[in-house]
């Protein structure tokens, strides 16, 4: 006999398997797990009869999928930007904006001036709102610091919403966001201060558990990234690159070459850069929210990404000034039809490659055994509708390291 903590039976299964074709669809299903972490997942039929639960669970034929992940966010931030919002609307220009001191430097302005308290404050209402969405890990990144101590206080701050709340957050240091405004024109010496003082102490202290960049004309050249990205693997730490967005410059090779997790935006990215990635297991993650917020024109290369077999994973990219997003499940709409994704890539886009694009694969992201037992479990007929609907939130219930969790 074998004893278990919980079995979900009466449930239908998108397992995102690799050993199963597609979603890994399974009609009449069955979870057990122990321990937080699946034990069994699959065909009732196919289940060991030794199983006996403390606890078990009749989910009266919904549908199970692995807990969603939010693989690149921006969540923590002081204040926002929605009165730059109306000016652009009432025609006001990004420059112009960025002139009167606002843009990313107002963010700047307003994280460096808030707490560790006041910035989990901040964000919790946002983390909030994907956990309710059946979100169980998340990725949070720094970046509106540009200095030593408030990076680190975004990174605190990240670490710590994972202590209150019953979610997985991986943090990444993103100090290479842009140059601070107290050394416009000097980018090679900010690099040179991430690179001697601010990633070795991030890194000794163990708040990172990732090192970003964004390489672009109105950010760092691909050869300051580089720095950076040469400074983080020495400190054994993993990157991951903003590449491409605005313009081609080869950020997706750049990023395969240091063997990322993931390279996100790509919208420029060209077939070579896909070709890289594919070879090098780089993740593709696609922002869909920020393309339709600031209402780009250049979609992203789906096809060659398909063509060179690239993972696609995306996220809500959620920030206060390109995408201040915090719904998965619109961002997946959007991802349908701004990028026009299929259902099946939707939906791995958001659990197992999203996994994939976290160095996370081993332990989440689809309903195999030895995985944590992070659910979301829906009310709905068929996977589409996870896609299909917007502004809807089907969740019936959220599992975390296999206990049912609130909401938020």
């Amino acid at each position: 006999m074998t004893a278990v903590d919980h079995i979900w039976h009466g449930c239908r299964l998108a397992t995102l398997s690799p050993s199963r074709e597609g979603l890994g669809l399974v009609d009449e299903g069955i979870i057990a797990a122990a321990g937080g972490r699946i034990v069994y997942a699959g065909p009732a039929s196919d289940a060991p009869g030794t199983l006996k639960a403390k606890q078990r669970t009749d989910c009266d034929g919904r549908w199970i999928t692995p807990g969603l992940i939010d693989c690149h966010t921006h969540l923590v931030y002081g204040s926002n930007r929605a009165r730059e919002f109306e000016q652009r609307l009432a025609g006001a220009s990004y420059e112009e904006i960025a002139r009167a001191g606002g843009g990313i430097v107002s963010t700047v302005d307003a994280t460096r001036q808030a707490s560790v308290e006041q910035l989990v404050a901040a964000t919790r209402p946002r983390l909030d709102s994907l956990i309710a969405e059946g979100v169980t890990t998340i990725e949070i990144k720094s970046g509106y610091g540009l200095e030593l101590e408030t990076e680190r206080r975004q990174l605190q701050a990240a670490r710590q919403l994972g202590g209150e709340r019953a979610i997985a957050v991986r943090t990444s240091f993103l100090g290479a966001h842009t140059v601070p405004p107290e050394m416009k024109g000097r980018s090679s010496d900010y690099i040179d201060k991430i690179c001697t003082t601010m990633l070795p102490q991030i890194a000794a202290e163990g708040l990172a558990d990732a090192v970003d960049a964004f390489c672009e004309g109105i950010a760092f050249s691909p050869d300051e990234t580089a720095r950076v990205f040469a400074t983080a693997q020495a400190l054994g730490l993993p990157v991951k690159l903003h590449a491409d967005q605005l313009s081609n410059l080869h950020g997706a090779s750049l990023a395969a070459r240091f063997g990322a997790l993931s390279a996100d935006h790509l919208e420029y990215a060209d077939d070579d850069g896909m070709a890289a990635m594919a070879k090098a297991g780089t993740v593709a993650v696609v922002l869909p929210g920020a393309f339709y917020f600031i209402r780009e024109k250049q979609l992203p290369p789906i096809a060659a990404m398909r063509q060179h077999g690239v993972r696609i994973a995306l996220a809500t990219d959620s920030n206060p000034g390109t995408s201040p997003l915090t719904s998965l499940l619109m961002a997946m709409n959007m991802g349908a039809t701004l990028f026009r994704l299929t259902v099946e890539e939707c939906i791995a886009a958001v659990t197992r490659e999203a996994a994939q694009a976290l160095g996370l694969s081993i332990e989440t992201g689809s309903l195999d055994a030895g995985k944590y037992c992070d659910l979301a479990i829906w009310d709905i007929e068929r996977p589409a509708e996870l896609v299909y609907r917007m502004g809807f939130n089907p969740l019936h219930t959220r599992v975390w390291r296999g206990a049912p969790s609130p909401r938020a």
